[in-house]
């Protein structure tokens, strides 16, 4: 059964492409077989953390038709069963994608037959990084023990919701009910996706009811990224538990990534942290995380043959 994580995050410089990278190396070395693409549209630097200085195709073969499926413009790496979809020689205006383009990617993406496809997505709310984290139920956030990486993460899920929200009422219904929520609340903005949710269930329960169904479908996870010793040891379950409360969703935090300054030495020296530093303690965080994504997995599968 394949399985599609974006991972994405409302702030840059959380650890996204670090993260993805390292996750990949682990599902290849339990002999699973894994993609990952770079979908930080404009700046594309995944390769760099698998040591692949100048891939020799990637997205832009696929976007200009040169490459008829997105599989063939997978390059493999030098890791085993580990392959990449690179974005790095697209244009400029890369990152101004045409919906057609958009559309071709998503569809592309869900056709890809691997164990495991991840998506590194770019930062902030734009709607072309909000429709690739909403190609798959699941979704991967990392946070770092900052207040403003917390805070954008938040204000990032409230716009997944919103936009998911916008996909399935379609335009002039979302357009009605907020400006229901408008006037009744007097709000110019609307802060709370789940206020417009409750605004649909009260106007019309059979349509809050489907829209329900479908944002409980979502099986959210995250992680806590550039732990320091210093960092409030409960700072993950108290975010899950505020997340679970306050959304449609279920949200399951995955543990701490540890600090280590040696991220950085394999990042410019171009070495994969996990080959470099195995038993590092923030390789064995890693290894936890992605053991966690793996019986989730294992619990799809099973539920998908009952």
């Amino acid at each position: 059964m394949s399985q599609t994580y974006p991972i994405g995050g409302g702030k840059g410089g959380s650890g996204k492409s670090f993260i993805t990278a390292n996750l990949g190396v682990l599902f290849a070395k339990q002999g699973k077989k894994v993609v990952l693409v770079d979908l930080d549209l404009g700046g594309s630097n995944l390769h760099t953390f698998l040591n692949l200085r100048n891939p020799e195709r990637g997205l832009n073969d696929f976007l200009n038709k040169d490459c008829k499926n997105l599989d063939d413009v997978a390059v493999p790496t030098a890791i085993p069963n580990l392959s990449l979809i690179s974005s790095t020689n697209c244009s400029h205006e890369i990152g101004n994608l045409f919906h057609t383009q958009k559309l071709k990617i998503i569809r592309a993406i869900k056709d890809l037959s691997y164990d495991y496809t991840l998506l590194d997505l770019g930062a902030g709310t734009i709607f072309n990084v909000l429709d690739f984290f909403l190609i798959s139920n699941e979704g991967l956030f990392i946070i770092t023990p900052e207040p403003t990486s917390i805070e954008n993460t938040f204000q990032f899920i409230k716009a997944v919701y919103l936009r998911k929200i916008k996909q399935v009422l379609k335009q002039r219904a979302f357009n009605t009910f907020v400006k229901k929520l408008q006037t009744t609340t007097n709000k110019s903005i609307i802060r709370s996706p789940m206020e417009l949710v409750e605004m649909v269930s009260k106007y019309n329960p059979e349509r809050g009811k489907r829209l329900q169904d479908e944002l409980e479908k979502f099986e959210f996870t995250f992680i806590i990224n550039q732990f320091r010793k210093e960092t409030d040891v409960t700072m993950g379950s108290k975010i899950e538990k505020l997340c679970n409360k306050h959304f449609f969703a279920n949200f399951q935090f995955l543990g701490n990534i540890r600090y280590d300054e040696r991220v950085h030495d394999s990042i410019y020296s171009r070495s994969i942290y996990m080959n470099k530093y195995p038993y590092s303690i923030t390789a064995v965080d890693l290894q936890n995380v992605a053991g966690k994504i793996t019986k989730i997995h294992q619990h799809h599968a099973l539920q998908s043959v009952t």
